[in-house]
C-alpha cells in the first residue's frame, strides 16, 4: 500500500466492524484516529488514509488535502474529484486484502474535504458500504447531478451531520446535500448541532449511536 494512513485494530481476531475515515482539508491521517478507541467503546477497526496534496499551514508545517480547491471551497474540476475518488477507491481495495475488514460492515466516514470523498466513494458504488457518514461537509450540486439513482441506495443509510454556525461550510449546503439523498433515494438521517466546523460531544455521541445501530444489526 502507497497510501501513508493510520489504522487503529480493536482487540479480538476479527474480521471487524471498520470505518474508513478521510479527514478534512488541511489535516492528516492522525486527525481522525483519536476517535478510535471510542466508537463503540473501541470495538470498530478505523483505518484513516492521508490526502496526496500538501496544504502549508505557516511555520514549515504541512496538513494535506484530497483535491484542489476553487476559492468557494469547490472542487477545481469534475476530474480531479474523480481522480481523487479513483486513488480512495483502491485504497479500500488495498485495505481490505491487508486489514481484517468485514465487508458486510464497512462504513466510510469523511469531514468536512473528506466527506465530498465519501459522499462519491458511496453513492458511486453503495452496495459495497453498510453506512455513511459525512460529517460538517457537503455534497455539492454538480456532483448529485453526476449521480444516477439506482435501488441499491434505499440500502445506504447515511448520516449528516452539521454546525448551526459552521463558518468554513454554510449550514445551508448540509440541508441542501440532505436534500439532494433524499431524491436519489438514501435513507438520511440529517442532524444539527450548536457548534462550528468541529465534531463536538454531542454529535459525537450521536455518531456513535448511529454507527452501533447500524452495524450491530447485520
Amino acid at each position: 500500500m502507497h497510501v501513508i494512513h493510520a489504522h487503529y485494530e480493536p482487540s479480538g481476531g476479527g474480521p471487524h466492524p471498520t470505518i474508513i475515515a478521510l479527514h478534512g482539508w488541511g489535516a492528516s491521517a492522525m486527525d481522525l484516529l483519536g476517535l478510535a478507541p471510542l466508537l463503540m467503546g473501541g470495538q470498530l477497526q478505523v483505518i484513516c488514509p492521508q490526502g496526496p496534496l500538501a496544504v502549508p499551514l505557516g511555520g514549515g508545517a504541512n496538513g494535506y488535502g484530497w483535491f484542489p480547491l476553487t476559492g468557494a471551497g469547490q472542487p477545481t474540476t469534475t476530474e480531479t474529484l474523480k481522480q481523487a475518488t479513483d486513488d480512495v477507491r483502491a485504497f479500500v481495495d488495498a485495505a481490505s486484502e491487508r486489514y481484517p475488514i468485514d465487508d458486510q460492515r464497512l462504513v466510510v466516514l469523511g469531514f468536512s474535504q473528506g466527506g465530498v470523498l465519501a459522499y462519491r466513494l458511496a453513492l458511486d458504488d453503495p452496495g459495497r458500504f453498510a453506512g455513511l457518514a459525512a460529517l460538517s461537509s457537503w455534497l455539492p450540486p454538480a456532483l448529485a447531478s453526476d449521480i444516477s439513482a439506482n435501488d441499491a441506495h434505499a440500502t445506504l443509510p447515511t448520516l449528516v451531520q452539521h454546525g448551526a454556525t459552521d463558518e468554513v461550510i454554510a449550514v445551508a449546503r448540509a440541508q441542501q446535500s440532505a436534500e439532494s439523498l433524499r431524491a436519489l433515494g438514501v435513507p438520511v438521517t440529517y442532524r444539527e448541532y450548536a457548534m462550528g466546523h468541529e465534531i463536538n460531544a454531542e454529535s459525537f455521541g450521536d455518531l456513535s449511536r448511529w454507527l452501533q445501530e447500524h452495524l450491530e444489526r447485520r
